[in-house]
């Protein structure tokens, strides 16, 4: 897709009762596409353009995602990741233990780490995949802050020691808004920032600790050329006032919730994405369970204009591909009979 479309009209061919395509987050199941690991493939910016292109020529998306690897943002400020050949990367240990070590943390360079080859591989995916936009993908500020600290530790703090968040949460979004602003300077057509861990806090937390350094994040980066979409795959529904504050684009949720739930009780001008279970029935289920659960979803939340089927996070890396036929197969066998 061209660089500087107007993607507000990308969001308006999203609302509406009819046929329209789905957004899944769908990236790492491109291994078993490619013939290689997931260890070789975030460490390769081509295997990963490769991948988002292969993807993107046997699925009919709305968009194109990149990987959704929350770990590379934590590895950049200095944690240690643990990378094996089939799952998604994760963070281990933590990187600050007090006080002292949040004065001492400095904001890296946006090149440090895996990110610079996260940056290459948008670059060769938008050369590769123009038939349609192309979404980066990002870590939110509390879920940063809690892979640095320990998210054990960081739930105890924001009550004993919210000052001592407030200063990480600073230094995570500071570098979050430069890494995302670095994927809209290279022609994404936007972002899907997974926040995660604010669907452990109360409304009153994440209040203060996450949605309003999102939001700074969103303001500062969106426009008609850049889509800022929202994910949480945490129980979002108490946190609905919190969440529509920030004001996203797009509003992506996980299966924690009943999304028709959501969708009653939210603005009917925010567009929401969500949430077949990504791990019970993309990854373990079976292609007629897969196509029961989407069209019962759809038969559910079809009709609300502004609701658009999805998964409900990131789609694990070794889920069978012939789930993932099954899931766009039953979406086409919605819309053929309505």
């Amino acid at each position: 897709m061209a660089a500087n479309a107007n993607m507000k009209d990308w969001i308006k061919a999203q609302f509406g009762t009819g046929r329209k395509k789905p957004m899944p987050i769908l990236s790492f199941p491109a291994i078993s596409l490619l013939g290689v690991s997931v260890r070789k493939l975030i460490a390769d910016s081509g295997l990963q353009a490769e991948g988002m292109k292969a993807v993107a020529e046997r699925c009919p998306t709305a968009a194109s995602v990149s990987m959704m690897d929350l770990s590379v943002e934590a590895e950049a400020f200095g944690c240690k990741v643990r990378i094996p050949d089939d799952e998604v990367p994760t963070v281990i240990g933590k990187r600050i233990e007090g006080k002292a070590d949040v004065d001492r943390i400095k904001v890296p360079p946006i090149s440090t780490g895996r990110t610079a080859i996260y940056i290459e591989a948008m670059q060769k995916a938008l050369d590769q995949i123009t038939d349609r936009p192309v979404f980066a993908g990002a870590i939110g500020p509390f879920s940063l802050a809690g892979r640095l600290m320990d998210m054990n530790d960081i739930m105890i703090r924001c009550y004993d020691e919210p000052d001592m968040v407030h200063r990480i949460l600073e230094k995570a979004t500071e570098f979050i808004a430069s890494y995302v602003g670095m994927y809209k300077k290279i022609g994404a057509s936007g972002v899907v920032m997974a926040e995660p861990a604010a669907g452990l806090l109360s409304p009153g937390l994440c209040e203060e600790f996450s949605s309003p350094y999102v939001k700074r994040i969103a303001d500062e980066v969106r426009d008609d050329s850049f889509v800022f979409v929202y994910h949480n795959c945490g129980r979002t529904i108490p946190l609905k006032d919190s969440l529509m504050a920030i004001d996203a684009d797009v509003y992506h949720l996980g299966n924690a919730i009943d999304i028709e739930e959501m969708l009653r009780i939210a603005p009917a001008d925010k567009l929401f994405m969500g949430n077949v279970d990504p791990s019970g029935l993309f990854r373990m289920g079976t292609p007629e369970m897969m196509r029961e659960s989407v069209l019962a979803l759809l038969a559910r939340c079809g009709k609300y204009p502004n609701y658009s089927i999805s998964s409900g996070c990131d789609i694990p890396p070794l889920t069978p591909w012939g789930n993932l036929d099954a899931f766009f197969a039953a979406i086409d066998e919605h819309y053929r009979g309505t």
